[in-house]
């Protein structure tokens, strides 16, 4: 999809971090944008934030976690916009994981937003957007945590490498329909990701607590220091427009990403040699 003025997208988690980046850069090319999000003040003060661009920007309460809260999200911006042309599946929640202490709450939070919330915003705009015609563009936000097991036993990585193999096949699949398809897997960026509890819905309980010594400690003190050393919103979402325009399947951010998957890549290889020779 080369061309942005005139469209229009939708971004889910679109008060703040990436996502709201992401509505920033569409809404400067041209382009009508509906940021969705769960957190009701959060995206009022986005809404602030980006009144220069009024009325080509709106703003809609939306939990990813409930298909039908995403419908009606995407129906609202089909009654405000026309014809949606690139979908963000961008919002993200992280939650402890690790051996230690095994929360079936905590993963059923987390692969509810970052997978199934993934799968109902395809659900709910991918039949729109075939049917219009027009081509257009979805862009499903993983992490480099989708490419590599760095961060362990975890529902955040799981969550995330499902999203890359889900990426994949859609664009195999979406290719002959004009529609482009791109997993954005950044390492670190400045974001409230560590801060994801503050929306998590009691329907998924209160997250056990962390010993204060553990491992599980340990790694969330590091997570947290890298986050705030992290890339900017703003870069991310000048590459994820570059690789729309470029249908990139794959959006990287960060230079040292080829170090992070190196090992298990070669790991895979050494595997696959092995089953040769026997």
């Amino acid at each position: 999809m080369r061309e942005f003025a005139g469209k229009t997208a939708f971004v889910t988690g679109g008060a703040a971090g990436i996502g709201f980046a992401l509505g920033r850069a569409f809404a400067e090319a041209g382009m009508n944008v509906m940021l969705a999000d769960i957190e009701s003040d959060a995206l009022l003060e986005a809404m602030k934030r980006l009144d220069e661009f009024a009325p080509r920007i709106r703003g809609i309460i939306c939990d990813v976690a409930d298909p039908e809260s995403v419908k009606r999200a995407a129906q609202a911006s089909f009654d405000a916009f026309g014809n949606v042309h690139v979908l963000c599946n961008n919002a993200g929640v992280a939650a402890g994981g690790g051996i230690d202490n095994i929360s079936l709450d905590n993963w059923r939070w987390v692969i509810d937003v970052n997978l199934m919330g993934v799968l109902h915003g395809i659900a709910s705009f991918l039949p729109h957007i075939r049917e219009h015609g027009e081509g257009g563009h979805i862009v499903n936000t993983a992490s480099m945590a989708g490419m590599q097991g760095g961060l362990g036993f975890s529902p955040y990585g799981a969550s995330k490498f499902a999203v890359v193999s889900m990426s994949e096949g859609l664009n195999i699949q979406l290719k002959p329909h004009g529609i482009g398809v791109s997993v954005l897997c950044p390492s670190y960026v400045r974001t409230r990701i560590g801060e994801s509890g503050r929306n998590r819905p009691e329907r998924y309980g209160q997250p056990p607590p962390l010993e204060p010594a553990s491992p599980a400690a340990a790694l969330v003190a590091e997570i947290a220091r890298n986050i705030n050393a992290g890339l900017e919103p703003d870069a991310v979402a000048a590459r994820v427009l570059a690789a729309i325009r470029d249908d990139e399947l794959y959006i990287f951010t960060h230079p040292g990403m080829r170090a992070e998957v190196e090992p298990r890549f070669a790991a895979i290889l050494a595997a696959m040699d092995g089953v040769s020779r026997s």
